[in-house]
């Protein structure tokens, strides 16, 4: 069962999530929304779309950029679509 790790603190932990590019994408809703402060940075993936960020919160701590979401993925990406992926430190165990 994949888990998402940052500072002591899980982030998410759930048999749902999809891989796309080594990433685990988990479902929103199996994170704790007060683990996630909204940020500005977006990027854009020629096959995915523009990707939205949030900066990690936890135990007092913050990872700025640390997770990312496609609110509307491209076709090809559909079956990330309502999904979290993360990174800079975070372990997916």
């Amino acid at each position: 069962m994949p888990k998402a790790q940052w500072n002591g603190v899980t982030l998410a932990d759930t048999t749902d999530t999809v891989v796309v590019e080594g990433n685990h994408y988990f479902p929103i809703d199996a994170i704790d929304p007060s683990l996630l402060k909204p940020s500005k940075t977006t990027t854009v993936c020629s096959w995915k779309g523009t990707a939205n960020y949030y900066t990690i919160v936890a135990d007092g701590k913050e990872n700025p950029d640390a997770a990312w979401y496609y609110t509307d993925p491209k076709p090809a990406a559909a079956e990330i679509k309502g999904r979290l992926a993360f990174w800079k430190g975070v372990k997916v165990v």
